[in-house]
């Protein structure tokens, strides 16, 4: 029985590390997204707060992470981390550096869409007794997430094409597991093309939740103005 033309069983062998190494930057990629909202969340309520040191601190954070190469960052944090003894864990790093560099795109998002919440739906909660977190929790944060979400997805796909750069700290993702094994069959388009559709089995499925989410926060906010 002979093998497809084109078609070399040393592929087969290769898939438990790209399987690996998927799973690594299905891992990578689940961190980051937390993160970057977490930090994006965090960076925007210090902009909106009182304090003009917590606003400035803020936005010194965001101009640092849109305007520095995310490969800068990692490396920043791989080598701080030791100091507060966290040193010898890469994944740490690298998922760090994910999270805090797509956090400030995050906090901009969520900025630019708070608008869609108008001033006077939070003087109506004031007038009603609510308390500021309530008010935000009940009120403002459902609008912003759902004028955000189209936006947001549209980040984590681009945090999900940066996890290569955590092989730079010898993370061996999906990228990574991929060239290693290259190097040793030399299959290089073969090993690539499952690469590709590697990260599309991770991006496609968050793309279609995210806009069916979408649709349905739309008709639900569509069925309460009616009601």
């Amino acid at each position: 029985m002979h093998a497809a033309p084109g078609f070399d069983p040393r592929i087969l062998h290769s898939l438990p590390a790209l399987l690996d190494g998927w799973l690594l930057t299905v891992e990578l990629s689940v961190l980051g997204a937390l993160g970057s909202l977490l930090f994006g969340h965090l960076a925007l309520a210090l902009q909106l707060g009182p304090y003009p040191a917590l606003r400035g601190l803020a936005r010194l954070h965001i101009s640092f992470m849109r305007g520095t190469p995310a490969l800068v960052q990692l490396f920043v944090l791989f080598f701080a981390l030791p100091l507060v003894g966290l040193g010898g864990r890469p994944v740490l790093a690298a998922a760090l550096a994910l999270a805090l560099n797509s956090g400030a795109y995050t906090a901009e998002i969520l900025r630019g869409n708070l608008r869609v919440v108008g001033a006077g739906q939070f003087e109506a909660g004031v007038a009603l007794g609510m308390a500021p977190w309530r008010i935000w929790w009940r009120i403002a944060l459902p609008q912003m997430l759902t004028a955000s979400l189209p936006a947001l997805i549209n980040e984590f796909t681009i945090l999900l094409k940066t996890t290569p750069l955590a092989s730079v700290v010898a993370v061996t993702e999906l990228t990574y597991a991929g060239q290693m094994i290259i190097a040793r069959t030399y299959l290089s388009t073969q090993v690539m093309l499952l690469v590709g559709v590697g990260y599309l089995a991770l991006a496609l499925p968050v793309i279609h939740l995210a806009r069916r989410a979408e649709r349905a926060l739309r008709a639900q906010r569509t069925t309460g103005g009616a009601a």
